[in-house]
């Protein structure tokens, strides 16, 4: 049986126009010979009254501190509402489909409420559906604990819901439906001339989207990965292939140039604060330890980290910068704070062993006077610290720098 995972965002299903897309879309690939399993994610933006986001609010007025395990239950509703307004379309126009729930798909996760992870899929309904010529349209974002509680999988878990059907059906394709092309060199709203990638591989889109590219969530490309799943983003409203994210453009043993480009794309991350601590004291190994143990415990992420034997210097969001300030006062550590950051991340699996990229990135920058506060590198991209009004122009520079336009 030939299977193709669609999944569709709640804004392909907010008017008669974009319902119509995805109509055809699931149509013609059920006329070239697949079976279809549609995945898709709430729908309501902004103020409308049956949007996640407004019935948070609406909980969040009661209380200010929700309760997990009721608030995934809450969240849940958007995709079981885009779910069944699709299932009755799809009937009307002709395409036999029936709705499933996460729990009923078969979406077993780890029970962590509002960002669970997907422990397995038991794919005897959604199997059972195909085998009776009936598309299965399932919610995503959400499916059920061991101990038979419904909880939402974070961020993007439609996406997730997407690969994990995928990986357990052996489906010979997963489809991202979005509303842009698909994945772009850089950000087109910072670099005019950011051009199309037609594919990319597995390695390269899961450092891109840990490095700020928000096209799909990274849990998902690991899935797919894992599963060594084609999984491709594509438009809904454009007739164009999108780009196709596989195994099959890189190994690991013999990397290779695609089309004769060492660089895949340019992302960032904004509004980072840099936080440097001198040590004068000769205790580096406890510093570190106290240091970062405080700012866990107190649930502060930190990344970008450079250990010297003087010094530590690391990243963390900007919002948390307050609260970092006050956990290391507790230590007695007065710190050097430079608010106003961006990371600016390189990458391209072609760079692994090719010697100059750092110094054509630090000449890019040096070009456009951007001083570099913190670098770092590994084996598929080379990340920059900047001011972040130096932002725009230094992705710009670099993305100039490797000929990544159009």
């Amino acid at each position: 049986m030939k299977i193709a995972v669609q999944k569709f965002g709640g804004t392909s299903l907010t008017t008669t126009e974009l319902r119509s897309q995805v109509g055809n879309i699931v149509s013609s690939t059920i006329s070239s010979g697949k079976k279809v399993v549609v995945v898709v994610s709430a729908i309501g933006r902004d103020n409308d009254p049956y949007a996640t986001d407004t019935l948070i609010k609406l909980v969040k007025e009661i209380n200010q501190e929700p309760l997990s395990r009721e608030m995934d239950l809450l969240m849940s509703c958007g995709e079981i509402i885009s779910g069944v307004l699709l299932t009755n379309y799809l009937s009307s126009i002709g395409i036999k489909a029936r709705f499933f729930t996460g729990e009923q798909a078969g979406i077993v996760t780890d029970g962590n409420f509002g960002n669970a992870h997907v422990l397995y899929v038991n794919p005897r309904n959604i199997l059972d559906c195909l085998e009776k010529g009936v598309t299965p349209v399932v919610a995503g974002f959400q499916g059920i604990s061991e101990n038979e509680e419904l909880t939402t999988l974070g961020r993007g878990g439609s996406d997730t819901t997407a690969s994990a059907l995928g990986v357990a059906l052996n489906a010979e394709i997963i489809d991202i439906f979005t509303d842009v092309e698909g994945i772009m060199t850089a950000d087109p709203r910072i670099v005019s001339n950011a051009r199309l990638l037609e594919a990319i591989s597995y390695n390269e889109i899961c450092q891109l989207a840990r490095e700020g590219a928000r096209v799909v969530n990274p849990r998902a490309i690991e899935i797919a990965m894992q599963g060594n799943v084609p999984l491709r983003v594509r438009s809904t409203s454009l007739d164009n292939q999108g780009t196709l994210i596989s195994n099959q453009l890189y190994d690991s043993h013999t990397p290779r140039l695609i089309k004769d480009q060492l660089i895949t794309g340019i992302t960032y991350t904004s509004n980072l604060t840099q936080i440097k601590i001198e040590n004068s004291n000769n205790n580096g190994a406890q510093l570190e330890l106290n240091v970062f143990q405080s700012l866990a415990d107190a649930g502060i992420s930190v990344d970008f980290i450079n250990v010297q034997l003087d010094r530590i210097v690391f990243t963390i969001q900007g919002e948390q910068a307050e609260s970092a300030r006050q956990v290391l006062k507790g230590l007695n550590i007065e710190p050097q704070m430079e608010m106003n950051c961006a990371k600016v991340a390189v990458v391209g699996a072609a760079m692994t062993g090719i010697p100059g990229v750092m110094a054509n990135v630090v000449a890019a920058l040096n070009n456009q006077e951007i001083n570099i506060l913190q670098s770092g590198d590994s084996y598929t991209n080379i990340w920059c610290l900047v001011k972040e009004n130096d932002l725009e122009k230094a992705v710009n520079a670099l993305h100039d720098k490797f000929e990544l336009g159009n």
